[in-house]
């Protein structure tokens, strides 16, 4: 009798930390389970304390703990396998359930609690000895016996059974939950439960109430079940996140972790991709929560339901050359290559280009100019006329906010443009001097045939703005005379007849940072309808001054299509206590007329707290920078149970204000410290150096595990020009500027995955939660 055997995602992690001998061991053991799980080696038998689990052995000292998951439709049998365990940790009392609001198999071992917790509870642990085996040498499983009524108060003290089995917690951690009097016993318990479970206990814990916790965390996962579910093992492994045991999980385990953080789902996550919206979707979440995860497996799924074809109807944007490089390797780890095929993988500005080029006649194509460079023509253009009423950035950020931002042709479209949260205040007159600036800037540069980014893409959306009226006209036309041909209405050219939206589905990530105009001319390129645009997004994580109402471009998010996210699956909750505390008292956007906050944000991580240094000087800064790099060195690269010696190189980073220093720092370390490092530009890390460099800006989409960001000093973070320039003479745009500078260390500092440190010499930066 053959089997078929998926493996538990705890079961997954277990193995990644074991050492290399028993991940042997462990294939060959799967082979000849697949082969004939009744082979005597394997010593298949159930547990005594609940019939669903079984165990089997590795060898002698491992053992995998499965369950029976029915019959598949090809007559396979269906085997789970929830943990590999040695086996003086396999109880009795191990028992795997039907969670019964997310109808996903849950496997729960006692063992993980505290005996003060068990006792407390009134249970007792009972070792499952081999038969074959003589008993393993352990410590003595304690007798349970009445105890006094305990010292502390629980934790949950304000908690019933019925308010824990409301909100999904495994049945047989409700009574260990509601004993907890310790935060150690706490971490203890969440770090064994179950995803679900430990979310909600997590919740409560952290002081949200039983209908808060209900609200944001158990609503969301909750998963109609038919009746009788708690017995179909068979559809509970269906929704369960679980990997197939194939020849292919030698290669899988190799991976480590990060695999499971690229490919799982939680069930809240998952409702999310699997759902089928009538129109544009939106997923928010701070940072780690996993936005882009459920908007690459959303990429995945519209793939898959795709009718045959080789042309590329679905687009996955975002706003970054190498954030854009990050999502396509990821993709390719989800999907086969052919429905990859049939994705569209593109940073915006490339998307914008690709239209231009396509509308632009050969030789008349203009080449992309920095803003920086187009800053400096403006300044020639005021010198030119003598006016000293505006500065160069305030024309530029008035030109691409509200000319380009609106697309107005006009001076008197300008006239009546609204200006809201721009600041300074422009009467009639001052408008007009205005605008005649900026149409000698926009002359300047069309002679130079140079055009900025925002340009680009303000253009790339009226051709396709265009495109789109034509394809809506044709089938308004199409529509009145009942279907018919309308080749002889197609400006003499089969062209027009065969002009199609670009794509049937978009998916943007990162989406806070696109401009009006990316907005627009993703509109455009795809058919209003079911599934058209899906978005990920975190305003908090908005890094361009770039104010975005999603309704006035023609995106309406309506009728529940909005989700959010608050656990974090990459930060401990250290750092993420402290990064909050960074935009605590700012006022956020949802990319529409609502707002959003970090409420409930949250994460089951836990490790040490972020360390705050004072430095001297910039010599003593670095010094003390290069001592910290050396010692994660040592860490990171401490030899495990099997010898096996981690590189340390792209697992930790310095993160800068600006580039000028990114450049001293990794100058500093090399020559003065000899620590290799790596720059990373648009392209990615440059060089092979084991410590990566980079502004605030890089990082975005970016996680180390151990990241240290320097310079964080009063008049850097924010700039003294930035005071000095508009504190008095324009105070909304002060307040912009400190948002967005805000906003820069709130994501260096959730680029951390278990260590933080902030350094700085002179006065500490204000946005110090210090």
């Amino acid at each position: 009798m053959t089997a078929r055997l998926s493996l538990y995602q705890k079961a997954e992690n277990e193995l990644y930390k074991m050492d290399s001998s028993v991940k042997t061991k462990f294939y060959d053991f799967c082979h000849q389970f697949r082969l004939d799980p009744d082979h005597p080696s394997l010593d298949l038998k159930p547990l005594k304390g609940d019939g669903r689990i079984f165990r089997a052995k590795i060898d002698r000292s491992y053992r995998a703990l499965l369950a029976r998951a029915g019959v598949g439709a090809d007559g396979v049998h269906q085997w789970l396998i929830v943990a590999v365990r040695h086996r003086k940790d396999v109880y009795e009392e191990l028992t795997v359930a039907i969670n019964r609001i997310t109808g996903e198999i849950e496997f729960v071992d006692l063992g993980v609690v505290g005996q003060s917790v068990l006792q407390r509870a009134g249970l007792q642990l009972t070792p499952a000895h081999d038969e074959h085996t003589a008993p393993a040498e352990s410590t003595p499983v304690p007798v349970v016996t009445p105890q006094p009524a305990a010292l502390a108060e629980p934790l949950l003290v304000g908690c019933t059974p019925e308010d824990l089995r409301r909100l999904g917690v495994a049945d047989a951690l409700i009574s260990p939950a509601l004993a907890v009097t310790t935060d150690e016993e706490f971490d203890q318990l969440i770090a064994g439960a179950p995803r679900l479970t430990a979310e909600v206990l997590t919740g409560l814990g952290s002081g949200m109430s039983v209908d808060e916790v209900e609200r944001e965390i158990t609503q969301p996962a909750s998963t109609e079940l038919e009746p009788g579910f708690e017995n179909d093992m068979a559809a509970a492994l269906s929704r369960t996140a679980v990997t197939t045991v194939d020849d292919d999980i030698r290669n899988v385990l190799a991976e480590g972790d990060f695999r499971a953080w690229k490919v799982y789902l939680h069930p809240t996550q998952r409702k999310i991709v699997e759902r089928n919206y009538s129109g544009p979707g939106r997923v928010s979440g701070g940072p780690g929560t996993g936005k882009t995860i459920v908007a690459l497996h959303r990429v995945a799924r519209l793939a898959a339901a795709l009718p045959p074809g080789h042309g590329k109807p679905i687009l996955l944007t975002t706003y970054t050359k190498n954030l854009t490089a990050d999502l396509r390797s990821r993709l390719t780890s989800l999907m086969d290559p052919v429905l990859l095929g049939r994705v569209d993988i593109k940073h915006i500005d490339q998307l914008a280009q690709s239209v231009l080029n396509e509308n632009t006649a050969p030789g008349a194509q203009r080449s992309l100019i920095s803003d920086d460079r187009a800053l400096d023509v403006l300044r020639e253009v005021l010198f030119e006329h003598d006016e000293q009423r505006w500065d160069a950035e305030f024309l530029f950020d008035e030109w691409e906010q509200i000319v380009l931002g609106q697309s107005l042709g006009t001076r008197q479209d300008y006239f009546k443009a609204r200006r809201a949260g721009m600041g300074r205040a422009l009467n009639r007159p001052e408008r007009a001097i205005v605008w005649k600036l900026l149409e000698q800037f926009a002359l300047r540069l069309n002679g130079m045939s140079r055009e900025t980014w925002a340009q680009a893409a303000e253009r790339a959306a009226r051709y396709e703005m265009e495109r789109a009226r034509k394809i809506q006209t044709r089938a308004d036309l199409k529509a009145d005379i009942g279907g018919g041909d309308l080749a002889h209405l197609d400006d003499n050219s089969s062209a027009m007849r065969y002009l199609r939206h670009r794509y049937r589905h978009i998916v943007v990530d990162e989406a806070q940072d696109l401009s009006p105009a990316h907005w627009k001319m993703l509109r455009a390129m795809v058919a209003s309808g079911p599934d058209d645009l899906f978005i990920a997004s975190d305003t908090h994580q908005r890094i361009y001054d770039r104010q975005v109402t999603l309704s006035t471009v023609g995106i309406n998010i309506r009728g529940g299509r909005s989700s959010k996210l608050t656990l974090s699956y990459r930060t401990t909750q250290e750092i993420l206590d402290q990064a909050a505390k960074v935009v605590r008292g700012g006022t956020y956007d949802d990319l529409d007329d609502g707002t959003d906050t970090l409420d409930g944000y949250h994460s089951l991580l836990h490790g040490p707290a972020p360390e705050y240094v004072a430095c001297a000087d910039w010599t003593d800064e670095i010094t003390q920078l290069a001592e910290a790099l050396k010692q994660w060195r040592a860490d990171i690269t401490q030899p495990t149970e099997d010898g096996t010696v981690r590189d340390p190189s792209g697992t930790m980073a310095v993160c800068v204000a600006d580039g000028d220093m990114a450049g001293r720092v990794a100058a500093d370390l090399e020559t003065k410290h000899g620590i290799t490092t790596a720059t990373l530009t648009k392209d990615g890390p440059q060089g092979g150096g084991e410590v990566h460099i980079g502004t605030m800006h890089r990082f975005k989409g970016l996680e180390y595990q151990k990241l240290a960001v320097i310079g964080a000093s009063d008049g850097i973070l924010p700039r003294t020009a930035v005071v000095e320039k508009y504190e008095t003479a324009d105070p909304k745009r002060y307040e912009r500027e400190l948002k967005k500078s805000r906003n820069q260390l709130f994501v260096a500092t959730t680029r951390a995955r278990d260590a933080l440190r902030i350094s700085w010499h002179g006065k500490p930066s204000p946005f110090l939660p210090l």
